[in-house]
């Protein structure tokens, strides 16, 4: 096969998986315009239409699904022998890219600290994302959830304590209102939601207490998909937000923030990273995940 058919072939992988023009040029090191150019000569030589474009998408066509079925496993399995190919080296080198949530990345840096000066080789790539991103679509080496949230084909590997979410309000905002006793008195509260794409919306607040499990959906004039914005909201007066505990101990302990329902939030398992078990790790990942294993 000509050379400038494989480029081709890997410059469309790129464009269908990005879903973008704009995006897949910088990963290949090309102008928009030299891609498109290819993509359409691509197009041509084969006979048939495989992206369809618009203003402000990119996608494959049935005959670009076809295509990108076929080779794009076989560039991944290129880039896996590749990367196995650092074995030979004296240190473990290359990139390895996790998807977190905000709240949940804090928890990577203090190991990420202690990885950095020991491997200067390895590159980590933390993208924060507050949804359930499909690590296998978005080409992540492992993802960070909930140990709850992790699906069951996955490899999860526990790298942070238990957690517990607390409800809490500003004394201001709590000043002739009254604390709610049970979840269901949050329905007479302002509430700051936390809002979530992959759950349809809007997070049911849970709890639980003597075996009983609660879900409460929350209103109020205020959502964020980002948790500091909502701890900052509840500590400006706005409403009752529900974090995570760690986020408010010092605001509680210093009084800008009041904890209410804490017989309802128990502890739950913390945050695991998680990856596909039909994965070939390569050195580099292996010791971004045990440097991030949890030993408490």
């Amino acid at each position: 096969m000509a050379r400038e058919n494989l480029n081709d072939l890997l410059a469309f992988v790129t464009v269908a998986q990005e879903r973008s023009f704009t995006r897949a040029a910088p990963k290949l090191g090309v102008t928009q315009s030299a891609l498109s150019h290819a993509m359409n000569g691509l197009e041509e030589r084969l006979g048939v239409r495989l992206l369809n474009r618009s203003t402000r998408s990119v996608a494959p066509t049935e005959a670009g699904e076809r295509l990108l079925r076929i080779v794009g496993p076989q560039f991944e399995g290129i880039e896996a022998d590749l990367a196995a190919l650092t074995e030979m080296r004296e240190k473990p080198a290359g990139t390895v890219r996790i998807s977190s949530g905000d709240h949940a990345a804090g928890i990577l840096l203090p190991a990420l600290e202690r990885l950095v000066p020991e491997y200067p080789d390895i590159k980590v790539e933390v993208i924060v994302d507050n949804g359930l991103t499909d690590i296998v679509a978005g080409r992540f080496d492992a993802g960070v959830r909930l140990g709850e949230a992790v699906e069951k084909d996955m490899i999860a590997t526990r790298i942070g304590p238990e957690m517990r979410m607390a409800v809490v309000g500003s004394p201001a905002y709590l000043k002739g209102r009254g604390k709610p006793r049970v979840p269901q008195d949050l329905t007479d509260h302002s509430c700051i939601n936390i809002h979530l794409a992959s759950y349809g919306g809007h997070y049911a607040w849970e709890f639980e207490k003597g075996g009983q499990e609660v879900k409460v959906r929350v209103e109020g004039p205020l959502a964020f998909n980002a948790i500091d914005l909502n701890r900052k909201a509840a500590l400006a007066g706005l409403g009752l937000a529900y974090v995570p505990e760690d986020l408010v101990l010092v605001d509680i302990a210093e009084g800008r923030l009041t904890h209410v329902l804490a017989d309802w939030c128990p502890p739950f398992p913390g945050y695991h990273l998680y990856y596909p078990s039909r994965r070939q790790a390569s050195p580099a990942f292996a010791v971004v995940v045990e440097a991030l294993r949890h030993r408490g």
